[in-house]
């Protein structure tokens, strides 16, 4: 536990500053649609992805996090996601914190809920972007499929507007090692681009050869509102709990 207990305890250092910030379209790697299951606490992971739009855009994350329960009374993940992005050829940087708590337990048939805070800020500036809410629902329909459900509010802070979240999403582990996911989100309200309130759409292949390491090619769509084709690469390293169950052993974990 040497190597998470580090981790967590950098995690949960830069989660207490006083803003909470919106996550880098992070959610479990670069899927948008969120699970309501959380890990063990005191695991932690690393995930991170490129992705490139057909219009030049590009996108590179960090994200590290851990699971963290230091009164003893529920876990919470703990997020701080560092995003690099081109977009209209302006580059820019933001640093990112979300934290997340399961309220319902899934199981097979049963309707779990968890809930996040996240919100974003401009790292050289250190103006606040966005400040998001968001309820994640998960029905697992087997030891192998699930649907994920998303409902959230999000404020812009640049654009001083606020919007209603959706999402919708299918994981399906279809053998050991491989997991197909499906997905469709967005943002309900007032905009002044088109393409800020038109559904995004992403789906994506994960190969899990073990316990450790992950690796996801995802392809999707309008992805920041851009209405461009988007390719990304993603990998997630975890570090378990020491002596923990392996993931595919726990309730909810694909």
């Amino acid at each position: 536990m040497g190597k998470g207990a580090t981790l967590s305890a950098l995690v949960a250092a830069a989660a207490i500053w006083p803003w909470l910030a919106d996550e880098a379209r992070a959610a479990n790697n670069a899927y948008a649609v969120d699970a309501a299951d959380i890990a063990e606490a005191g695991s932690c992971k690393i995930e991170s992805w490129l992705s490139s739009a057909t219009n030049t855009d590009f996108t590179a994350v960090a994200n590290p996090s851990c699971v963290v329960d230091p009164f003893k009374l529920k876990p919470v993940e703990l997020s701080l996601p560092t995003n690099r992005a081109r977009s209209d050829g302006e580059w820019g940087t933001s640093i990112a914190a979300k934290a997340k708590t399961n309220l319902v337990p899934t199981g097979i048939g049963k309707l779990g809920f968890s809930f996040y805070a996240a919100g974003a800020f401009d790292a050289a500036t250190g103006e606040n972007q966005t400040i998001a809410a968001v309820v994640p629902a998960t029905l697992r329909l087997s030891e192998t499929m699930r649907i994920n459900l998303n409902g959230g509010w999000l404020w812009d802070r640049t654009s001083d507007r606020h919007f209603a979240l959706y999402g919708i999403g299918f994981d399906w582990k279809f053998t050991d090692t491989l997991q197909w996911t499906i997905e469709a989100f967005g943002q309900v309200g007032s905009a002044e681009a088109p393409g800020t309130t038109r559904p995004r759409f992403q789906t994506g292949l994960r190969y899990r050869p073990n316990e450790i390491f992950s690796v996801d090619v995802i392809f999707g769509h309008n992805i920041t509102g851009e209405g461009a084709s988007w390719l990304t690469l993603g990998t997630t390293i975890r570090f378990p709990v020491e002596g923990g169950k392996p993931a595919r052993e726990r309730s909810g974990q694909l």
